[in-house]
């Protein structure tokens, strides 16, 4: 609330009184501590003080970090629901005990190494060297220090370092490889009947008290989620258009400062044949491969239809489509395939050419030469653009003036009419709705949400319009009584026993497939359909079944000598019964290909869980006392 109380009334002469009496309060009082040697002390972990210059900092980053991701939908209440505080807090421990077991390690950053390791940062670099003024521009766009970059350089440093020293024993086995590669690759292919509750009779005359009952164990599956009723205010830039005012030299200098976008380099369109040569084949086979293309070859030059002998001879994906490529510039193909494109005249067929993949005959049907459209050729297209731009900026000046206008206490609608604006207002929504005409994504709604009652959001723009919103009410969630949802509940219910009867058709049908019944004929008898899941991996998960993990994490299980599982399966759609087909093993060759870069994957997940398991033990036996709470 303060945060928004000082946002909107910034340009007034008591906000900025009270910002002069703080800045005064803040250097006698702070000034005289420091001067004292006396430091706001936050916490001790294991003895060693977490000061406030050492937790604001860190918090103003984290704030700085949220501020970039939800830009104008920041709001006060949403701040307190990320607990950025504690966060910061937690943060700051982890990292004194991180540099404490370092030091009783004897590990240590120099000054050497963290200079090098800036300069061999990627974002300081330009074409490959280390730039001094890009280092400080970049560290000034994001309003940082070099020493406080420095320092926590030296703090990943550090942590790398002892990374390196917990995990130099850790490996992964080649059988630890080959495990984890054959459960994430390992297939299997079942068959399955499906047993749906719309094929049983809805109950007649359902009794009341087993709805009730019904009602009071799934009472949760009922709750009425938080709704808020908004009112809010839309500023459309099309209604700004016939204040913006475009002059020539606008034209003139966006054209120029654009000038890359209107131009286009120089493209062939061309068609090809390729007759593919496997990597590691024999000279003798190759040989055959190019006498093959020779011939073909032969024919495209004595005027044979190109796009029929691609459709014939080709071994390329293009095949079907007679080898077109279309129009295509520099830098879109094999470099030896397009410095052969490029030589060509529009008509012209080239030799062989080689590439990794074997060898193309080239026809070359059109060119496109290089070129910049005139001024003249886009100056309608420009005025559009940059008259669009002008009504954004006059609507976004438009909505930032209301703000600086609104009183603390607000009614959006009154406020809106004596300004001439008409405000629109929805139903109670909840947090997973849309905003009829509005729609919105996930943060926004969430940033609406943790407003009061009352309160106004900032100036928002969504889908190229800007909007103040207003919370006019706010509904708690709760538990209903059932009364209140009656007609859902008996429909629960009924599909409920529905399932039930299911259910039991499908645990009695499993029971005759385990006694020895014959899958086939079983399922014939019953007028059950049997479908198929085709191969699939663990990770795929089951086609055509939905989402089951405890039914995906069967099928491995089962074999020719068990082909049935101990129970049935259900989600939504319906109750399954399966059956193993057959186990697919993993391709020997295939592992033997990726398993460095596999192994490499195990690896790395099995560093992520050692550290922080390491980094868990060590705060179970630290001694943290925390002196001043930041919640």
């Amino acid at each position: 609330m303060v945060l928004s109380l000082m946002r909107k009334h910034a340009k007034s002469w008591l906000i900025k009184f009270l910002i002069a009496i703080i800045a005064l309060v803040f250097i006698f009082y702070f000034g005289y501590s420091f001067n004292q040697e006396r430091v706001v002390k936050i916490a001790y972990v294991n003895g060693e003080v977490i000061t406030g210059m050492e937790y604001e900092k860190l918090y103003r980053e984290l704030l700085a970090t949220v501020r970039r991701q939800y830009k104008d939908l920041l709001n006060d209440n949403l701040l307190k629901t990320m607990d950025l505080k504690n966060r910061a807090l937690e943060n700051l421990i982890t990292q004194k005990l991180i540099s404490q077991e370092a030091r009783q390690l004897g590990l240590e950053v120099t000054e050497e190494e963290i200079q090098e390791s800036i300069m061999q940062y990627p974002a300081f670099q330009i074409n490959g060297r280390f730039d001094l003024r890009r280092y400080q521009a970049l560290l000034a766009n994001n309003r940082m220090k070099p020493e406080d970059f420095e320092e926590d350089m030296a703090g990943n440093l550090l942590q790398e370092k002892l990374r390196q020293l917990i995990f130099v024993f850790m490996g992964v086995t080649d059988q630890e490889a080959l495990d984890n590669y054959t459960y994430a690759n390992q297939q299997v292919d079942l068959g399955f009947v499906r047993f749906s509750p719309d094929d049983y009779p809805q109950p007649v005359d359902a009794d009341a008290a087993a709805i009730k009952a019904f009602f009071e164990e799934n009472r949760e599956d009922y709750r009425i989620p938080d709704k808020i009723k908004l009112s809010y205010v839309e500023i459309d830039p099309a209604g700004f258009k016939a204040l913006a005012k475009v002059a020539d030299n606008d034209i003139q200098a966006y054209y120029e400062y654009n000038i890359s976008a209107f131009s286009s380099p120089k493209q062939v369109k061309a068609r090809h044949i390729l007759f593919m040569v496997e990597e590691g084949v024999s000279e003798d086979k190759e040989r055959g491969v190019r006498d093959k293309a020779k011939a073909v070859l032969e024919e495209a030059r004595q005027g044979k239809d190109f796009a029929e002998l691609a459709k014939t001879y080709s071994e390329g994906p293009t095949k079907t489509k007679g080898g077109d490529l279309g129009y295509f510039s520099e830098g879109n193909m094999v470099k030896s395939f397009e410095e052969a494109a490029f030589k060509l005249k529009a008509g012209e067929i080239s030799g062989l050419v080689r590439t990794p993949f074997g060898y193309h005959i080239i026809k070359v049907e059109d060119v496109k030469e290089a070129g910049t459209k005139q001024l003249e050729e886009v100056k309608e297209e420009i005025l559009d653009k940059v008259t669009s731009e002008a009504c954004m900026d006059l609507a976004h000046e438009k909505g930032l003036s209301l703000v600086d206008q609104m009183p603390y206490e607000l009614d959006l609608a009154l406020f809106a009419s004596e300004h001439d604006l008409e405000t629109k207002s929805t139903e109670y929504i909840s947090e997973q709705d849309a905003i009829p005409g509005i729609g919105g994504d996930q943060r926004f709604l969430e940033a609406l949400f943790a407003l009061e009652p009352k309160e106004t959001s900032e100036l928002i723009e969504l889908d190229g319009k800007f909007y103040i919103f207003q919370v006019l009410d706010k509904k708690e969630s709760y538990l209903p009584e059932m009364d209140e949802v009656l007609e859902k509940v008996k429909t629960d219910f009924a599909t409920h026993m529905r399932k039930q009867t299911a259910k039991a058709a499908a645990e009695a049908y499993l029971s005759e497939l385990r006694q020895g019944k014959d899958w086939a004929k079983l399922a014939e008898e019953r007028k059950l359909k049997i479908e198929e899941t085709g191969f699939f991996t663990r990770r795929r998960g089951a086609p055509k079944t939905g989402n089951m993990p405890d039914l995906v994490d069967a099928a491995f299980r089962l074999a020719e000598g068990s082909p049935y599982p101990d129970s049935v399966f259900e989600n939504d759609s319906g109750i399954y019964v399966i059956r193993w087909k057959e186990t697919k093993p993993i391709d020997k060759k295939e592992f033997e290909a990726a398993k460095d870069a596999f192994r490499y994957s195990v690896l790395v997940e099995k560093q992520r869980r050692a550290f922080q398991n390491w980094i868990d033990a060590l705060r179970k036996r630290a001694e943290i006392e925390i002196v001043s709470p930041v919640s």
